[in-house]
């Protein structure tokens, strides 16, 4: 028979009390029983009196409560958070949504359950819905508070600056003050207290929406971020403890992450009584490889609560879809029949992105933005009211910390006024920003404009976004390095400040115009919103007038890189912060090109912007704008030309300089680098690999060293002056041989093909004519004055373990192994100047969906084209790239109907045996993948410099 059970749901003395009656079936033996649970939610349930109307038996399963709680609150993405209680042995445990919730929990009086984030994604793009953000950021709160989330007093304050913008406002001196008195969102907030307002005075206008994104981008690159922290001991008794993330399993010492065993390395996680074992697959790179980890909990049960964990969190991730039961076995189990339940987040995103749900609005009652009187009276019938926040609790779970929920996604209602929120409420798209196998790309890009124009838009949306996080390797990353070294002058320190920063600014909130209106043109934001927004010729004129104010700082950037230089050359420690800085992997590049990004950024604008000139109709209405911001852009180009060329050759002598040992004079006023490359030497040990770099004075040759860096030792020079050149293949019966003769000495070498000769030919007969036209013809860059017959003698003394050295695998090499110097070395090709001037000019971001050789499904990437190479990344969010893929030597073809892959626009990269396959998401964006690669492969002939003048 049916029976009104009343469940208490209990808050802490500083809530209310709520009676929410459950309607359950029972047998008849529990007819007359009052059965209390006492659950504790987050503050988006306090004051409200909720009717779960539960039929069920007793036998109801967790995900039946699980699930009540989602419905009442509308959100599709629940399945991110979980209910977690204290069981019998004073454990936090999650409830499991397989079994019955009465057998999970046996003293249902005492028990409070709470509904707080469970799986918190590398990237809070990937979450689609504005309330599910919301309670990311309320979870974010929490943490803060209870000390959960460790970080520094910076980002400490400018979280909870973002934390009081959404729930206050702009920034008024009294009201903020006031504000911090009598809210706790720090341990320790009294002593940031100044900071903390210092970063709300910067967020005026911001929409409590964008300060949740704020707030949970700042949070995600923090490495506490959603970790649990489990005690443990290694072999030894060291104290530490282990975490789960979606990378892997993490190993903590204290606050401090000191290791990561990534998914793709764990064949096996178990435990055996209190032993916690990682069995990785076998590394055949590490002689002395552990094939089983071994860590020691306080008992079996932490180790069993640990692991459950961690299969959650693995199939969530990492799986396709929920994994199917397994079988239950005859006549006795063997180990744990526990096993993931739910949704994963793959299925979750599909899911929201296909369903296309109705976004009803939701109020958030701890925010004083946004009222009750500017709600839908309909909307509270189907969707929960959200209480104003209070001061977490002082209950502690096992942990040391309490536990609450956080989310967050979807559209906001209107604002108490009356008035609409901006266009875009979250600063970010969200078709971007998640790694993901499957191929449903197709269904997605139906839904897109199919006007070029908006491709080439994208195009500047995604290039933007690469351009911007370039420049906080230098505002940022850089800037925090040398900050921490006394040694660093400060005069550099601020004349790099000066001249970054405020263009770091613009583009900030240029990127942020951007998106807004291309979430517009796509129609997946704000569609209610009358106005034309399919174009961006409007946006372009504004911000590069703009842009033309910081002509100023532009013009520094040239005197930032010679006075790095300088301190650098003058001060050993200084040379060691940028050494070191470069070994970072944030530092995707040599550091001196990202110096030079600002200038490089004015050339993309210029090729966009003609572009779209020559895709519009002169009657078009986006023509006119885009038309008046090609003159603007096309008069900062010129002016900065003479600039940039002159630094972009300086900047290339600095980076050859590190490749080389036994220079010390190579960046001298009036050399021009023009081409390095291999070449075999004839010696009288026959032909021998010799990396050749030819410059506007002179011809040297080395060979790869040994150092730790792998340098490349220089054997000789050839002046260039009253040098000549010669067809030599007859003559010595050795295939595109030519011979080189200089005053003192000739050299006979050989390319690597026809093609490779001519560039080379071509290129020394040019440097010959310039070292003709030279006033110091007799330039040395050896300081030892090591003379040209003395590397006869050298390469006689060059020993066989040097040389099978110099061909080791490129993978095996250090941070400094795939420099275009190294990949030349393997690849035995070539480039000049000339090529990377070009390439400065195609560089390209955006998703691919990639596939290997051998492989049956399709991974989405953030793809990022520069400086010859492929750098993929998770997201664009990501501070570093997973991988690269040096493109010198491969070469770009569309696969061949014997290949069998039916997808359109894909093109193959493909050298020796390595074969990669490239999805792009329209015919635009595929012809421009194959534009830009085309420019740094072998494949390809020699192409020219658009707009710009030859160097030489």
């Amino acid at each position: 028979m049916f029976n009104v059970i009343p469940f208490l749901l209990l808050f802490p003395p500083f809530l209310m009390f709520n009676v929410i009656p459950f309607l359950l079936l029972f047998p008849p033996f529990l007819m007359f029983n009052v059965i209390p649970f006492l659950l504790l939610f987050t503050p988006f349930l306090m004051f409200n009196v909720i009717p779960f109307p539960l039929l069920s038996q007793q036998r109801s399963p967790g995900k039946v409560l699980f699930d009540l709680v989602c419905v009442h609150l509308n959100l599709a993405e629940g399945d991110y958070f979980g209910l977690e209680y204290q069981d019998q042995r004073k454990m936090t445990v999650w409830l499991d949504l397989l079994k019955p919730t009465l057998k999970q929990i046996r003293r249902p009086k005492n028990t409070i359950l709470r509904f707080v984030v469970k799986f918190f994604p590398p990237d809070h793009t990937q979450l689609l819905e504005e309330l599910t953000r919301y309670l990311f950021a309320l979870q974010i709160k929490r943490d803060l508070a209870c000390g959960r989330l460790i970080c520094n007093d910076t980002s400490a304050a400018l979280m909870v600056s973002h934390i009081i913008q959404s729930e206050i406002g702009d920034f008024d001196e009294t009201q903020s003050w006031q504000h911090l008195l009598h809210n706790k969102y720090l341990p320790d907030q009294d002593a940031i207290r100044d900071k903390i307002t210092d970063c709300h005075r910067k967020h005026v206008g911001q929409t409590p929406a964008e300060s949740d994104y704020q707030l949970l981008e700042i949070a995600r690159r923090l490495e506490m971020y959603g970790v649990r922290l489990h005690p443990a001991k290694d072999r030894e008794g060291t104290k530490l403890s282990l975490a789960v993330a979606h990378i892997g399993v993490l190993v903590f010492q204290g606050y401090t992450k000191i290791n990561a065993f990534n998914w793709s390395k764990v064949r096996k996680l178990s435990f055996k009584r209190k032993r916690f074992l990682i069995k990785l697959r076998a590394d055949p790179a590490q002689s002395a490889h552990h094939d089983t980890l071994e860590f020691a909990m306080a008992s079996r049960d932490c180790c069993k609560v640990f692991w459950k964990i961690c299969v959650e969190y693995h199939a969530f991730f990492r799986l396709f879809e929920e994994p199917k039961p397994k079988p239950k076995p005859i006549l006795f189990t063997r180990g744990s029949s526990f096993r993931f339940s739910g949704r994963t987040q793959k299925q979750i995103i599909d899911y929201v992105k296909d369903s296309e749900l109705k976004k009803l609005p939701f109020e958030r009652k701890h925010s004083k933005i946004l009222s009750h009187s500017g709600m839908p009276p309909q909307s509270s019938s189907f969707r929960s009211q959200v209480p104003k926040e209070v001061t977490p609790g002082s209950e502690d779970s096992p942990a040391g910390s309490p536990r609450v929920v956080i989310n967050g996604a979807g559209d906001p209602g209107p604002s108490p006024e009356g008035r609409h929120l901006p266009p875009l409420t979250s600063p970010l798209l969200t078709d971007a920003g998640c790694v993901r196998n499957d191929d449903e790309e197709e269904a997605r890009r139906k839904k897109f404009p199919t006007d070029k124009a908006y491709f080439i838009a994208k195009e500047l949306l995604t290039t933007e976004r690469t351009y911007l996080n370039d420049l906080q390797v230098i505002t940022q990353a850089f800037h925090g390095a040398a900050g921490k070294d006394e040694a660093f002058p400060d005069s550099v320190k601020n004349l790099i400040s000066a001249s970054y920063d405020p263009v770091h600014r613009f583009h900030q909130d240029f990127l942020k115009e951007v998106e807004q209106r291309l979430a517009q043109w796509e129609g997946r934001s704000n569609a209610h919103i009358k106005g034309d927004y399919q174009r961006i010729g409007d946006i372009l004129l504004k911000n590069i007038q703009g842009l033309r104010q910081l002509t100023v700082h532009l013009q520094k950037h040239s005197e930032c890189l010679v006075e790095l230089e300088r301190v650098c050359r003058s001060s050993r420690k200084a040379e060691a912060v940028c050494r070191d800085f470069e070994q970072q992997r944030v530092c995707y590049l040599p550091l001196n090109i990202f110096l030079l990004r600002p200038l490089h950024r004015l050339l993309h604008y210029k090729l966009i912007l003609e572009r779209l000139c020559k895709h519009y109709p002169p009657t078009h209405e986006d023509f006119r704008d885009c038309r008046a911001t090609l003159a603007d852009i096309s008069e900062m180009v010129l002016q900065l030309q003479g600039t940039m060329m002159k630094m972009e050759n300086f900047q290339k002598l600095l980076e050859l300089k590190k490749d080389l040992t036994g220079i010390d004079n190579l960046a001298i006023p009036g050399r021009e680098f023009i081409r390095l490359g291999c070449l075999s030497k004839l010696s009288g040990k026959g032909l021998q690999q010799r990396m050749f770099f030819l410059f506007s004075d002179s011809l040297v040759y080395t060979s790869r060293g040994m150092t730790p860096s792998n340098q490349f030792k220089v054997h000789g020079q050839l002046p260039l002056y009253g040098m000549t050149i010669r067809e030599s293949e007859e003559e010595w019966g050795v295939p595109h041989s030519f011979t080189l003769f200089g005053p003192r000495q000739s050299v006979v070498v050989a390319a690597s093909c026809a093609s490779e000769m001519e560039r080379w030919v071509e290129d020394i007969r040019m440097a010959i004519d310039l070292a003709e036209q030279s006033s110091s013809p007799d330039a040395d860059l050896l300081p030892t004055g090591l003379s040209d017959h003395s590397e006869w003698l050298m390469s006689e003394l060059e020993s066989e373990e040097e040389l099978c050295g110099s061909r080791s695998s490129l993978e095996r090499q250090g941070h400094r192994g795939n420099t275009t110097v190294h990949v030349c070395w393997h690849r035995n090709t070539s480039v000049s100047m000339v090529d990377f001037s070009v390439a400065v000019e195609n560089q390209l971001s955006g998703n691919l969906l990639r596939k290997f050789k051998n492989s049956n499904g399709w991974q989405k990437l953030w793809v990022v084209f520069t400086n010859f190479s492929l750098f993929f990344y998770k997201s664009h969010q990501d501070d570093y790239p997973l991988a690269s893929l040096p493109l010198l030597g491969y070469s770009v073809t569309v696969p061949a109907e014997s290949e069998n892959i039916h997808k359109d626009y894909v093109f193959k990269l493909h050298f020796k045996s390595h074969v990669y396959y490239f999805r792009s998401e329209s015919e635009y964006a595929f012809e421009r993948w194959m534009e830009v690669i085309r420019s740094a492969t072998c494949s390809a002939s020699r192409p020219a410099p658009s707009t710009r003048k030859e160097l030489y």
